[in-house]
């Protein structure tokens, strides 16, 4: 496994951050600093939006007011977005075009305008598909698989760029137990080898164990920064919703989620 890289400057800094969509406020005056190599769970009820932030941290949604740094760099040409992986949601509506778990695992590898790849990239894509249990269907079309088997490719996806910084939209939705055990164990591993991470939740369920601190939302604000909740507690907090729908127009999913890094 790759040498960690600590960084003195946060790995991510949001500052003031407002969004507006549609003429609907949906994030006001957030304050949110992750520093490297902490794991930060993103929690709040259906619409508070939990998706719209990491989505505006990406530059996918423009913030209304605010600003955001990465790895000390302002969103833009200059933010290093090779060392940052990404799990959306879900894999967005097929595009008509046939691919492979391997080619969609390897476009994570593609960086920049020339669309470069690394050295052994063909390698680097099977060992992420073997940490998400899906090594043996390398081959298999991706419009064939499961809900479950499409999510772990996106993981997968993430996981090949060997990132200093893993941003998780509910990454265990829709997948087994077993393979939730086998995806923590993985993110487990990168958090050892020095990789910040953040990750949205309804309830900690197996990542509790990684939390170093959970930001709870509630109507677009930040309700609490601090240590994450009590597991006993999950269901009975303001934060947590039992429906699961995505009330947040901006949580929807997106065409965007798949191809959110440049």
């Amino acid at each position: 496994m790759r040498e960690p890289v600590i960084d003195a400057v946060p790995v991510v800094e949001a500052t003031g951050l407002g969004v507006t969509i549609g003429g609907q406020p949906i994030l006001a005056g957030i304050d949110v600093t992750v520093a490297s190599g902490e794991v930060l769970a993103l929690l709040g009820a259906n619409g508070s939006g939990k998706s719209t932030l990491v989505r505006t941290v990406l530059g996918v949604i423009p913030s209304t007011t605010g600003t955001v740094r990465l790895f000390g760099a302002p969103l833009g040409p200059a933010a290093p977005w090779h060392r940052i992986g990404y799990v959306p949601q879900r894999m967005p509506a097929a595009s008509g075009v046939p691919a492979t778990a391997l080619e969609v695992v390897t476009s994570g590898l593609l960086f920049g305008r020339t669309l470069r790849r690394p050295h052994g990239h063909r390698g680097r894509a099977l060992d992420a598909l073997a940490d998400v249990g899906l090594g043996d269907r390398a081959q298999q079309q991706v419009q064939d698989m499961s809900g479950g088997q499409q999510q772990r490719v996106l993981i997968a996806r993430a996981l090949v760029r060997r990132p200093d910084l893993l941003v998780l939209d509910e990454p265990t939705s829709g997948i087994d137990i077993p393979t939730q055990a086998t995806f923590v164990e993985t993110v487990s591993r990168l958090h050892d080898a020095g990789t910040t991470v953040v990750v949205i939740l309804h309830e900690l369920g197996p990542f509790a164990p990684l939390i170093d601190r959970a930001v709870v939302l509630r109507h677009g604000r930040v309700a609490h920064d601090g240590p994450p909740p009590r597991a006993r507690d999950e269901h009975a907090g303001e934060w947590h919703d039992h429906t699961h729908a995505h009330s947040d127009p901006a949580e929807a999913p997106s065409p965007l989620n798949v191809e959110v890094l440049p």
